[in-house]
């Protein structure tokens, strides 16, 4: 053994918003992300709105959602930047963190894939690699139930900071970060 020491995780809860479900599809509008210690200590936070992708069509579906969220429409729409450079200031932000990122979300399977393909394309790397973690799936393991039994109304009020879902990227970010440091020191708590 050479004595090394582990990193510390910095638990990265992003949420984007989107003109579509599928990325590569549909083009990423904003990302938000909050950077917390296993604390719960919040220890920055990053925020874009980007610039559609000229060939990425809008969904249907989802523009027509959007039309029933006009605050959060604005909101991610305000001064959008380039993709590139969104992404490059992110993985700047990311690799200034005081450990390794690991990417929070929920759902991760929504959220990651436009990450991940944004990460790639527009900035050529991905510090979190595959190191990701889905609250729903989360919630199971520390609730001991089906996935499907572990939506948000299924948990615990006390895993609930008061703190706002407004479907602008950055707000959603903190209020799931939050909610996921709950749960895992309720989870640390039952060892």
């Amino acid at each position: 053994m050479t004595g090394k020491t582990t990193p510390h995780e910095i638990y990265v809860s992003t949420d984007v918003e989107t003109d579509g479900p599928v990325a590569g599809r549909h083009s990423l509008l904003s990302i938000g992300s909050a950077a917390y210690a296993p604390d719960k200590t919040l220890l920055g936070t990053f925020s874009a709105n980007l610039e559609t992708v000229p060939g990425l069509l809008a969904d249907e579906h989802t523009a027509k959602w959007w039309a029933t969220q006009p605050a959060a429409w604005a909101a991610c729409r305000q001064n959008p930047e380039p993709p590139a450079a969104a992404m490059r200031r992110y993985v700047a932000w990311l690799k200034a963190l005081p450990g390794r990122p690991v990417f929070v979300a929920y759902p991760a399977a929504f959220d990651f894939p436009f990450v991940q393909w944004y990460l790639e394309r527009y900035a050529d790397e991905n510090p979190f690699g595959y190191a990701v973690i889905d609250i729903k799936t989360y919630a199971m393991a520390v609730l001991r139930q089906p996935y499907r039994a572990c939506g948000k109304q299924a948990m615990p009020a006390a895993w609930f900071d008061p703190a706002p879902h407004t479907h602008v990227a950055l707000d959603d970010a903190l209020e799931q970060g939050a909610l996921f440091c709950n749960m895992l020191a309720a989870n640390l708590a039952r060892r």
